[in-house]
């Protein structure tokens, strides 16, 4: 039996679980936001706050949708505070280890009907269902970043998750207002497994001294109408993400195709992790983003 979702946990207060808890708010679902810390809890919460309040000066929402959105996002210290609710999202970093402990640590507190979704970009759904007390009832739901403005939500099942699971998640996400697209559970599914590579191979580009950041991101900006260079959107989606992406495609399908370029090591290695650190192919202390190379 599907179960209608009302109430929705999340776990991870960064971009992405702060981004998951804004439009499931918005549209009406209870949140419960989980984070290991407090002020996780409050800097998520905050940029929540900021993120509204620019919709609503942008006139996409009004000031009453806003307070009344904030007022269903409920603190949530522990995993026991998330017992009641119908589904729970985990919105952790993409690290297969932590991911893991974190599902296991959660289905312990759930009522044995809720539903679990990994908000994964890489990592194989059958696998993290396999580390849970309910595989049948697990399932990837991949939000795009910033979760607020892109419109696409990939959808993936693993190789147990039941019909009734998806559908319920299904319409989970059409309530939100967005598109989903349904992917095979294969590394990376289908959006990073194609973007991904482009963005290797832009950062071999530069590696190879074929051409500057400059030119780089001017080529594919004009040359191929991308709203953003793919080394723009590196920093933006941060490094070392990408990195472990790459590593998520190349371990799993085995082909040096995927094989991460050692300059985006070297950046992830000195802690140049793009616009979240200040310094990835671009260096954001100044006013204007400047080339490190």
């Amino acid at each position: 039996m599907s179960i209608e979702i009302k109430t929705v946990g999340v776990i991870g207060a960064g971009q992405m679980g702060s981004g998951i808890a804004h439009v499931s708010a918005l549209s009406g679902f209870t949140v419960y936001l989980n984070d290991i810390s407090e002020d996780r809890i409050n800097s998520g919460l905050a940029s929540i706050n900021g993120n509204m309040s620019r919709q609503v000066s942008k006139g996409l929402i009004t000031e009453a949708d806003k307070t009344a959105a904030l007022a269903r996002i409920k603190p949530a210290a522990g995993y026991k505070d998330l017992k009641d609710c119908d589904l729970v999202i985990e919105a952790a970093t993409e690290n297969e280890a932590i991911k893991r402990q974190i599902l296991v640590e959660v289905c312990t507190h759930l009522r044995p009907d809720a539903l679990v979704a990994s908000n994964t970009s890489s990592i194989s759904i059958t696998r993290l269902g396999a580390a849970t007390d309910r595989p049948e009832k697990f399932l990837g739901i991949h939000f795009m970043n910033p979760v607020p403005i892109m419109q696409l939500v990939e959808m993936i099942r693993g190789i147990a998750t039941s019909d009734e699971t998806f559908k319920s998640a299904m319409a989970y996400v059409d309530k939100l207002g967005k598109t989903t697209t349904v992917s095979e559970d294969f590394p990376a599914f289908i959006v990073n497994r194609i973007l991904m590579p482009m963005i290797n191979e832009a950062i071999y580009t530069l590696h190879e001294g074929i051409g500057t950041v400059h030119d780089i991101d001017t080529g594919m900006k004009l040359g191929a109408n991308h709203p953003m260079g793919p080394l723009q959107l590196a920093d933006f989606i941060g490094l070392d993400t990408c990195l472990s992406i790459m590593q998520v495609l190349h371990e799993g399908l085995a082909d040096s195709k995927y094989r991460p370029c050692p300059l985006l090591v070297k950046y992830v290695e000195a802690g140049w992790l793009g616009r979240k650190t200040k310094r990835g192919f671009y260096d954001y202390r100044g006013e204007t983003p400047v080339p490190t190379r």
